[in-house]
């Protein structure tokens, strides 16, 4: 078995996502039954083959002529997916950082957040985990310096320009904003990710008691790692 790794581009923009799908597509095609693993990323595609089937030369060349004239795919044809978020203080313990750094009331935070359709980049870190973007450069926040030991499944947050949820507990240095009640990680599971690249996602406030209708979680998450 090898890798290689294929590059399309050097910094992170939702644009590039039509060319990574359509990549991603081509390249499936190209390696056939000597694939075992495509990664799509940001910018890059990792492409896992049988190096007793093909040799380091003929998978470049693969990669070369499946690319050779790639056009961009449809980014619409990804799903689009509604997710509720209960966002609170007392599960999203980021929320006045979030909004201080912005200039912003936590209220106005909590609207431009949900005022956006992010795409989904990559899937990683945890089943289920998906890396989306971009959020607005105004609410972009930096990581935690020190990590929490313990972030609550479905928690909503922010980490740089990145926003994601998380599937399952686990440590984690985002910013919190608030929790979500979607089952991600029943889905990655089952070997079907809800979230999948070139998705995107909406955002949705809904009230504390809509959350727990949903069956949420509203144990509170403590405010300091």
């Amino acid at each position: 078995m090898d890798v290689l790794m294929v590059r399309l581009f050097d910094t992170i923009e939702e644009s590039n996502m039509a060319w990574i799908i359509a990549a991603d597509r081509a390249l499936r095609v190209a390696f056939g039954k000597t694939l075992i693993d495509l990664v799509p990323s940001y910018t890059t595609l990792m492409v896992h083959y049988d190096c007793r089937v093909l040799s380091h030369g003929e998978a470049h060349g693969r990669i070369r002529e499946a690319l050779e004239y790639l056009q961009p795919a449809d980014t619409q044809a990804g799903q689009r997916h509604e997710i509720a978020v209960w966002y609170h203080e007392s599960v999203g313990p980021e929320l006045q950082r979030v909004a201080d750094r912005a200039g912003i009331s936590i209220d106005a935070l909590i609207r431009r957040h949900c005022d956006h359709d992010y795409c989904v980049f990559a899937l990683g870190f945890a089943p289920g985990y998906g890396f989306m973007g971009l959020v607005e450069e105004a609410l972009a926040t930096p990581r935690l310096e020190t990590p929490r030991r313990k972030v609550a499944a479905g928690s909503v947050g922010i980490a740089g320009r990145q926003t994601a949820i998380y599937p399952l507990p686990s440590p984690g240095g985002w910013n919190i904003l608030g929790r979500t009640a979607v089952p991600l990680f029943e889905h990655a599971r089952r070997g079907d990710p809800l979230l999948k690249p070139g998705d995107r996602v909406r955002f949705q406030a809904v009230s504390r008691d809509e959350f727990e209708a949903q069956g949420g979680d509203t144990t509170p998450l403590e405010e300091r790692p």
